[in-house]
């Protein structure tokens, strides 16, 4: 995901905007305006490192030097620093959290995503994992990002990426079938066609009418496995991917996997990750 400099700046200045309100009180009147300090930004927890370039970013856009000492998407262990700062000393605490906060949230989605993809590689299993668009507002792009770097799926980033004929479409429409044909219409052929589906026969209706995607939304385990059986009877087992979603956590993921779905997708990814404990300390100090 790429978004260019300026836009992201941008943004990062927005939640730094929000942090500082209109100053930061305790910093300027404890520290003189030209002090001058490095720190670094270090982590208290294995993982995986996500949203280094988002604080480079931040970093620098505010006239402070920012040394990377990792990537994004590398293994990184506890006490091991992943940026090197230096700069005037009022900047660089007034932005200490904005930092700490976008590295620890987007480090702690990246290392969950990573650790339930090698559990499916350790089992063998082919399954795609992807988030959902449960990200607070305003977090999307770096919730979603931090997702991919963990080598997860992003799935839809906005509405207009694909067509998601869901539960209240499809009960506006009056019907599956009726949904999916009225799209077929007008639909791009650039975008991918995608059904929420309660049951079997929702779903096989869906891979009849020629569906890109089938979600069985909140199947068990068991109902996805009647599901791809009664697909495979038809003939039409591969000729839609199958997504399982709703109810997937990190715990019973691989019971999902195992069923024969192409897909799972779990909300757990970006709306209960627990952020990876990180913390900025200061190694230097010059006052001028």
């Amino acid at each position: 995901m790429f978004l260019p400099r300026k836009i992201m700046e941008e943004k990062l200045q927005h939640f730094l905007a929000e942090d500082l309100g209109q100053g930061d009180i305790t910093t300027a009147l404890t520290i003189p305006k030209n002090t001058v300090i490095e720190a670094i930004v270090v982590t208290k927890q294995a993982g995986i490192a996500a949203g280094i370039e988002e604080a480079t970013i931040l970093l620098e856009s505010l006239g402070l030097t920012a040394e990377t000492q990792v990537e994004d998407g590398d293994e990184i262990k506890p006490k091991q620093v992943l940026i090197k700062i230096s700069g005037n000393a009022r900047t660089i605490l007034s932005v200490e959290r904005t930092v700490l906060d976008i590295v620890s949230r987007m480090s702690g989605i990246a290392t969950m995503t990573r650790r339930l993809v090698e559990a499916l590689q350790k089992a063998k299993f082919k399954t795609r994992i992807a988030c959902t668009r449960k990200t607070a507002p305003g977090l999307a792009y770096f919730d979603k990002k931090a997702v991919s770097i963990g080598g997860g799926d992003t799935h839809r980033l906005h509405l207009d990426d694909m067509v998601l004929i869901k539960d209240n479409h499809i009960a506006v429409a009056g019907s599956l079938e009726k949904a999916l044909k009225t799209v077929r219409k007008s639909a791009s052929f650039s975008k991918k066609i995608e059904v929420e589906t309660a049951s079997t026969e929702e779903a096989l209706s869906a891979a009849k009418e020629g569906a890109d995607i089938i979600m069985l939304d909140n199947f068990s385990p068991k109902q996805i496995a009647e599901t791809v059986e009664t697909l495979k009877k038809a003939k039409l087992y591969g000729k839609s991917l199958l997504e399982a979603s709703g109810g997937i956590t990190s715990k019973n993921i691989l019971k999902f996997a195992s069923t024969g779905v192409h897909i799972v997708s779990l909300g757990e990814l970006t709306h209960s990750t627990r952020a990876l404990n990180v913390s900025l300390e200061i190694t230097k100090t010059n006052n001028r």
